[in-house]
Parts: structure tokens; sequence; C-alpha cells
């Protein structure tokens, strides 16, 4: 089928993208299968991280259908661009038809991403993975491919204004090897594997970044384990986030 909408969206984002001088810095995209169906699982510390997540894919000609939040698919703006596009809408009371949408992409060939923490991480650092991306894919039987973004919080994350000067801020993206999902297996010390993959990934994009805050007032988006003011994990959960 031709990708009417997405095609033209992806055009448009790295013409923005070059207005405002943002340096998209990707390595590992060859991780991501050129063919058949995978998940890709990422950290999330951005309103902007499945755009990043899906120019990763665009080296090996992927198109990236996302597992997003269902109130974005009613936007007037956003809804068309989303559905258009063939994002799959999370509903959170009906979980059991965004999962078999999902599965759905999954075995018809496509690429799924999948933010596991369900929700932007404050701190920056990973919470709790979920375990419905290893289910999704042992039930598919596709690969998870994990991947790490650091720096598209300075653009707009939870809680601080949206950042579209052209401020020069960079983006790095890490993308892994494959982890296998064998079926049978129990989902929860995949997921911990898992998760310890994106972990690893996350570290090397941070110390790949090539920039640092200017002063103290710009630490905000660096964690407080690398000396940056966001809130500690153990703050952000008591903050509820």
């Amino acid at each position: 089928m031709p990708e009417l909408v997405y095609r033209p969206v992806i055009g448009f984002v790295r013409s923005v993208f070059a207005a405002l001088d943002i340096k998209v810095d990707v390595d590992g995209s060859e991780n991501i299968p050129r063919t058949g169906g995978a998940v890709l699982v990422s950290n999330h510390i951005s309103y902007l991280d499945f755009v990043f997540a899906g120019l990763s894919a665009l080296p090996q000609k992927r198109l990236v259908r996302f597992m997003a939040k269902e109130s974005v698919f009613r936007h007037r703006v956003s809804g068309p661009l989303m559905r258009g596009m063939k994002h799959i809408p999370v509903d959170r009371d009906r979980g059991e038809k965004s999962y078999a949408d999902a599965l759905a992409s999954l075995r018809s060939g496509e690429v799924v991403g999948i933010f596991p923490e369900s929700t932007i991480s404050p701190s920056f650092t990973l919470k709790t993975f979920k375990t419905g991306a290893v289910r999704l894919a042992q039930e598919a039987g596709v690969p998870l491919v994990p991947m790490a973004l650091w720096g598209s919080q300075r653009l707009w994350t939870k809680g601080r204004p949206r950042n579209f000067r052209r401020s020069h801020i960079p983006v790095t993206v890490r993308v892994g090897e494959r982890v296998e999902a064998p079926e049978g297996q129990y989902a929860g010390p995949i997921t911990r594997r898992l998760r310890e993959r994106v972990q690893e990934l996350l570290e090397a994009a941070q110390r790949a970044y090539p920039a640092r805050p200017r002063d103290a007032a710009d630490s905000w988006w660096l964690p407080a384990h690398l000396g940056g003011t966001a809130p500690a994990p153990a703050e952000a959960r008591e903050a509820g986030a």
C-alpha cells in the first residue's frame, strides 16, 4: 500500500530539523531488520521520541508503527496524521484491542515501536519495563530491537516548555543488537534482560552526547547521578510520575 501520509511527514520533519539545526546522530540502524516484523523498544524522555526512533529505521527502509495513547488520535491535528501513518492507538480501558492490533501489524511484517516504561521518565533514567513488548514479540515470533535516545528531552518533555528555537540541540540515538524472545519462556526475565540492554545503550548515548549544560540553570536535563538537577528516580516516584 502506498504511504500517502508517512513519507510526506518524514520530509516535513527533516525540513524542520534542518531549519532548527537539530543534529541527529544515529548508530546501529543495521540492527533493525530490513524485512519482517520486529518490536522496536526505546526509553522515553520526550514527547518527540517516536520521531527520532522512527528516523533510526529509515536507513533500513522501514517505517515504524508506534503504539501511542488513544487521546493523541482524537486531536484534530495529530489524529488524522497518526491514523494516516498507521500508528496504533492504546486505550487503557480496551487494552486487549491495542494488543491485538499490534500483534496483527507484527504478523503482517511491520516494525512496531513501543515505549515499555509507558510514560515519560522525569528523572531521565529508566523506569520499570512492562512485559507487553516481550509478550508481543513472543506471540508474533519476531525479535526485539533495543534502542536508546538522549537529548530529545531538551526539545520537549513533561513539565518543561517546548524549545523549538534554532538552538542547535543535538539528539543521539543508539540501536542495539536484537534480543530474541522464544515462545514458552517467561516474559519477566526476558524483559529484565531487555531493560539491561536499553540501559547499556542509554549510557553509550550519554557518553557520546556532544553537549553539556551551559550553566547550573541549564542542568535540568541531566539526571541527578550525572550531576544534573533532574529529580532522582525516588523523588519522581514520590511525586507520582
